[in-house]
């Protein structure tokens, strides 16, 4: 069974009879890449967001689209609050907070207080060299 990112792909190369050379060149990225993410049923981390957006670009599809099929075929499925549609992410670093905020439920009770002790850490890094 093909997760959303295949399916994704799949439809769009069938509708536009395109090949992955195609996208590959539209969106500036290798055709291996293309391939690997067409063919590769359960992938074991989230790509690259460049590799995001030459994909987005090369299939010609909103972003947003791209990396939340992505998120999903790595086992990580975003959930909003009810009446509100799940969150499409359009600017560039936003990907790897929907990530994280999605990840972080997977996480062990442990492995939650170690990422809040180094998030707090990095704020802190931050404020302290102003």
């Amino acid at each position: 069974m093909a997760n959303a990112l295949q399916q994704i792909i799949r439809e769009r190369l069938d509708s536009e009879r395109w090949s992955y050379g195609d996208v590959a060149r539209r969106g500036g990225i290798p055709r291996s890449t293309v391939h690997h993410l067409a063919t590769t049923e359960h992938m074991a981390r989230m790509p690259q967001p460049a590799t995001l957006e030459g994909l987005a670009l090369g299939l010609g599809l909103p972003l947003g689209s791209i990396r939340q099929a992505a998120a999903e075929a790595c086992g990580i499925h975003f959930y909003a609050p009810a009446g509100e549609p799940a969150p499409v992410s359009g600017t560039p670093g936003d990907s790897e907070v929907d990530v994280l905020i999605a990840s972080v439920q997977r996480l062990s009770t442990e492995d939650r207080r170690h990422v809040a002790a180094l998030v707090e850490s990095l704020l802190n890094r931050g404020s302290n060299a102003s």
